[in-house]
């Protein structure tokens, strides 16, 4: 079995999406739908995804628990809700239903990069490990300090680092990066994402053997049952299709036996989402 840990669906002319600007971002401003994403799935073998928050908005949030309902294959939906909000358990409670599987923030958009570390924000965090979900951390080299410190007081919860934490690619300094992923990768309620590589290159000139070698990091750093195959579609059209973000998984994979192999691509974020 295949799951996808990591995808969305937009729609901007519904939607306000505001870090959807610039023009390289053009084929990203339309529509994607599950009827765009389904055929791309069979093609692969994929079986089922985890649809992520794209924008900061509860109402995003209840349109994609409402795909969800319809469309068998979304096991999961990592929603957003307001972490510094007073009510915050109250809000998370309106938003349970069978899919929602996690919640996000996109702290790296944040102007402090220790923003998780407020007391409100880590109040938000602490409902999110009461209710039973796991919290994707969206975060960068700068923020990566202020990740591991909250996954760190909150050791019961399940945390989910996306995209590697974005390493800097195109700067080719990832001395920071990789310090910070690898102390995160220490605690065991910490799992990460083997996504999002291919927009952190350079779009039109990476190189396989690279990037590869980074989802290699990874797995060194948290192991066959840590780690997690995600495509980051339709973001990863920037630089890549589907196929191909899977076939650097697959590669990475290589040497693994089958049954970490089976962890890497649908086991653990079965488990850790509990899908």
């Amino acid at each position: 079995m295949i799951v996808d840990a990591h995808q969305h669906f937009w729609n901007p002319a519904a939607e306000d999406y505001p870090w959807m600007v610039g023009e390289e971002l053009e084929p990203l401003r339309r529509r994607f739908d599950p009827e765009d994403l389904e055929p791309v799935l069979r093609e692969h073998g994929v079986d089922g995804t985890v649809v992520v928050q794209a924008i900061g908005t509860s109402d995003e949030t209840q349109r994609l628990l409402a795909v969800a309902e319809t469309t068998p294959w979304v096991l999961g939906v990592v929603g957003w809700t307001d972490l510094r909000a007073a009510d915050v358990a109250d809000a998370l409670a309106e938003l349970m239903s069978g899919a929602l599987v996690g919640i996000r923030h996109q702290v790296h958009d944040e102007p402090d990069h220790a923003w998780l570390l407020r007391p409100d924000v880590q109040r938000g965090i602490a409902a999110v490990g009461e209710a039973g979900l796991a919290y994707d951390l969206l975060v960068r080299t700068a923020e990566l300090p202020a990740a591991l410190e909250t996954a760190r007081r909150n050791p019961e919860m399940r945390f989910v680092v996306d995209h590697l934490a974005k390493p800097p690619l195109r700067d080719g300094d990832t001395t920071e990066w990789a310090r910070g992923l690898e102390a995160l990768s220490a605690l065991p309620n910490v799992s990460c994402k083997l996504s999002g590589l291919v927009t952190e290159a350079d779009w039109s000139s990476w190189r396989s053997d690279e990037l590869v070698s980074y989802l290699r990091r990874a797995l060194d750093w948290f192991g066959p049952s840590r780690t997690m195959f995600g495509s980051d579609w339709p973001v990863c059209l920037l630089a890549a299709d589907y196929g191909v973000v899977l076939e650097l998984v697959l590669a990475a994979l290589d040497g693994l036996d089958e049954a970490e192999r089976d962890a890497v691509l649908g086991g653990n974020v079965t488990r850790v989402y509990r899908l």
